[in-house]
Order: C-alpha cells, then structure tokens, then sequence
C-alpha cells in the first residue's frame, strides 16, 4: 500500500520530467538526473555531451543570425527583411538562458525536494496535466512548422522554371544563407534543423512557463484547500500557525523559481507580443493571402492546396501564437490568483477563535504580492493580458493610419486650382 502512494506523488521531478527531456532533445536545460526521482541526482556537468550539444547548436544558431545580419546589410531591408535576424537572435539569447537556469537547476531542485518532504502532494492529475499539455504545444508547434514548409514548397514551385528539387527549394527558403554560400546538400540539411530547433525553442520557452505555472499553482492550492475545508470552523491555534508556515513556503518557492526562470518569462513575452504584432501589421499591409513574390498561375503550375498554402499558414500561425500567448498569461497568471485565495477565508474566522496567528496570516497574504515575472519588470496577473492587448491595438491603430493612403482633396478656387497632396509613408523602405 506504501508503494501505491509513492507512486502517486506529484513531485517536482515527475512533473517536470517529460518537458526537461524534450527540452534537452533540442539542446536545452543540459542537466543529468532528469530521470532520477532523487534530488541529489540532479547535477549540472560542464563537461558532458549536453552542454557539448548545447554549444554547437548555439554556434549554429550564431551563424545563421550573422548570415540574416550579412543580408540586410547587402540588400534593401524592410520591417519583414529584418525578422529572421529577430527570430535567430532571440533564439540565441534563450539558449543562453536556458544555459543559465541549468546551472541553478540542482540547487532550486533541492529545496524544492525539502518543501516536498515537509508537505508532499498526492494527486496524479498534476502530472498528466502537464505531459497532456506537452504534447498539445509540441504537435500543434509541428504542424505550424509542416504548413510553413508546405508554403515554401508552393513558394518555390511558383518561381522556379524547372522541376522542384532540394536545392531549389532551400535557396529560396534560406535566401540569407544560400544567396551567399555555395549549396551543398549537408548545408541545407543543416541550415533546415537549425530553423526546426529555433522554432521548437519558441514554442518550448511557452511550454516550460506553462508547466512550471502549473507546479506553483497546485503547491498553493494544496494549502489554499486546507483553508477551505476549515472555513467557518472553530480550529486550535495551532492550525493557523501551521497553515500559515505551508502557505509561506509555498510563497518563497515562487519566488526562487521566479529568480531562476524571470528571464525565460521575459524573453518568452517579448518574443510573442512581436511576432503577434507582426502578424497583424502584415495583414493591414497585404491582406490574408500576402504578396507573392511569384505568380504561379501566370506560369500553368499546380498547386499544393489550390494557392491557399500561405493563407493557410498564415491563418494557423497567428491563431496558434494568440492562443498560446493568451494560454501563457492565463496559467501563468493563475499563480498570482492561487496566492489571494487564503484571504476571504481567514476573514471569515470566527471571533472565539480569532488569534494573532490569523492575523499575521492576512498581514502575509495582503502585505505581498506574489506572482511570477519578467525580470522585474512586470508581474503576471490577469491585468496584463488586458494591458498587452490594449498594447497590441494601439500598435496596430497606429500602423493603420501610418498604412492607409490618404485621399487627395482638391481645394479649387476661381480662377486657380490647387492640389493639396499628403505624402505617403513607406513603410518597406
């Protein structure tokens, strides 16, 4: 019967099991132990083939941001010709900071394990929650990246004037790299990985937020629901002493894992509010479907999805990135919502029964405010997914005035007619 329980404890290790070994398949989080249930297993090892893998993926990814750096210096760059140099850079910068969560990584593992040992959680569904979650982000990022490429193949099938080939298709794919390099088949093997790892990284700094949020919000929900089941009840002093100590480890826990993970928070906000606010400038510029650089129907060539495959994408890509952005601020945000629950109930404590214990509990609760963040410089409350969206409106209000082509009123007088014309601004240069 003992081992049934223990097979049941939703520790930190079991949760976070499934999305570290995903991670560390694309190079990230390069830590040993991930499959032990033991803490002490947990080490981080400079010399080890992760953070050897680690290293060469960042070089990778270095050299495809200098080749989109080398591009837009020898070309005419747009808000759209300097994106991959975003998306690459970025990809860069979190590499780094996963790199520096796996360093701290044994240490926060470890006194999470001594907060389990004092108040373990029994409840399996914490677990499935979060390998369910991994494995709807991770296909639903792999079916984002598919009709990228299937867009591609439909790009490239209209510009070219033979048949499709490989190399075809990643030099007009990889312009950055191939309009500058010799192809070679292994180069644009390798230059294809190095854009599927960026794009899993995107999708898994979200997905690593997201099952960390769900860890925090079940430990303070764990004490939350003790308090619930002894609202309005006459209960020791002891009780409330207790709880609040639970309640209080719960709340420092949030807040190492946030000293810990505050930079993978930030980088993973910044990343989502630019490319959704790309999304949609793109849309007010050329509409759904775009601007091709090719017109296949000028050609005779089939297409892949009649000439939607970059609707298509475009259509997933932007509701797939609201959703999960959203997803993030909501789950994320759950944490902050589990840290106030205590309050109402201590308020309904009984006089008889009210001590200095439930009064320092509410100075606790009222006095702090607890909730994951970005580096300091925001905290994740529901409040912000409506200031992130009054945000996103105002950029694109402004990018609509800026895109719109003003009408050219004629102001005629007798016997002289003036034309009163208002420059349009372009954007693209």
């Amino acid at each position: 019967m003992g081992q049934k329980v223990e097979k049941y404890v939703a520790s930190f290790q079991v949760c976070l099991r499934t999305t570290l070994v995903i991670g560390q398949l694309f190079s990230l989080l390069p830590v040993n132990g991930v499959w032990s249930k033991k803490a002490s297993d947990v080490k981080f090892v400079w010399a080890s083939w992760k953070c050897t893998y680690l290293f060469l993926s960042l070089l990778g990814q270095i050299f495809i941001t200098v080749m989109c750096i080398h591009k837009v210096l020898h070309s005419t760059s747009s808000l759209n010709g300097t994106t991959p140099i975003i998306f690459y850079s970025t990809t860069c910068v979190t590499m780094l900071l996963f790199l520096k969560v796996a360093r701290m990584w044994p240490t926060l593992v470890k006194e999470i394990a001594r907060i389990e040992d004092l108040d373990p959680y029994h409840n399996k569904s914490l677990v499935n929650k979060c390998n369910a979650t991994c494995a709807i982000v991770l296909s639903l990022a792999l079916l984002e990246h598919v009709l990228s490429l299937l867009s591609a193949i439909a790009g490239t099938m209209a510009c070219i004037s033979n048949e499709l080939s490989y190399r075809h298709f990643v030099k007009h794919f990889y312009p950055w790299v191939f309009n500058f390099l010799p192809y070679t088949f292994w180069l644009g093997i390798l230059t294809q990985f190095l854009h599927f790892q960026s794009t899993f990284i995107w999708n898994f700094s979200d997905l690593f937020v997201i099952c960390m949020s769900y860890y925090l919000t079940a430990r303070l929900d764990h004490v939350n629901q003790k308090l619930l089941n002894a609202q309005g009840k006459y209960l020791p002093e002891v009780f409330w002493r207790t709880t609040r100590e639970d309640y209080g480890r719960a709340v420092q826990l949030v807040r190492r894992v946030d000293e810990v993970i505050s930079g993978i928070i930030f980088i993973s906000f910044a990343n989502n509010l630019f490319f959704i606010c790309l999304q949609l400038f793109n849309t007010l510029e050329d509409g759904i479907k775009g601007q091709a650089e090719c017109d296949n129907r000028e050609k005779g060539k089939t297409n892949l999805l009649g000439g939607y495959e970059a609707a298509l994408y475009f259509l997933f890509s932007l509701f797939y990135l609201i959703a999960r952005s959203v997803s993030v601020s909501l789950i994320a945000s759950q944490v902050n919502t589990a840290s106030t629950v205590p309050a109402p109930v201590l308020y309904d404590v009984p006089s008889p029964v009210y001590c200095v214990e439930v009064q320092r509990f509410l100075d606790q609760v009222n006095g702090d405010k607890v909730a994951l963040s970005g580096l300091q410089f925001f905290s994740i409350t529901k409040g912000l997914l409506l200031t992130v969206a009054g945000t996103i409106v105002t950029y694109e209000l402004v990018m609509f005035q800026f895109n719109a082509t003003p009408s050219t009123p004629d102001i005629t007088t007798t016997p002289i007619s003036l034309n009163i014309t208002t420059p349009v601004f372009n954007l693209n240069t």
